[in-house]
């Protein structure tokens, strides 16, 4: 049947929310614009947290988060992962629902807790309603 949303397997599964996220992004012009510009704002991000560890790591450790060591690694393997998926379009919805939960952590944990303004109150929450934006696209009904 045309139309027809594929079944609940897993290629079903794999085909409404990672294949089909991905083709609508790349068709809808303003979406893929989104997804690029966040995409490297998020590959900066994350490549800062390896660059300049120590003073991440030390950030991460005042925002009173558990194992700082590790987040502080797994945010910067997200970001800069991330990134790159989303400038190539690709894992559209699932990289945009993590990236979202990271920009809410961040401004839960360093804007509002630690009172970072910059970027945890500036630039996080613009990449949150970005990424809400990205998934609202990508998982409509065409």
């Amino acid at each position: 049947m045309p139309g027809a949303s594929p079944p609940l397997t897993a290629a079903g599964i794999r085909q409404r929310a990672i294949s089909k996220p991905g083709s609508l992004v790349r068709r809808d012009r303003a979406a893929a614009n989104v997804a690029i510009v966040t995409g490297i704002i998020f590959i900066f991000a994350g490549l800062v947290k390896f660059v300049f560890h120590g003073w991440e790591l030390n950030a991460f450790r005042s925002f009173g988060l558990p194992w700082p060591s590790l987040l502080e690694i797994l945010a910067g393997v997200l970001e800069t992962v991330g990134g790159v998926l989303l400038v190539r379009r690709l894992f559209v919805a699932p990289v945009a629902l993590l990236l979202a939960v990271t920009m809410a952590v961040a401004i839960g944990a360093s804007g509002i807790g630690h009172g970072d303004v910059i970027p945890s109150l500036t630039l996080a929450p613009a990449l949150l309603l970005a990424m809400v934006f990205l998934l609202v696209r990508s998982l409509r009904r065409d």
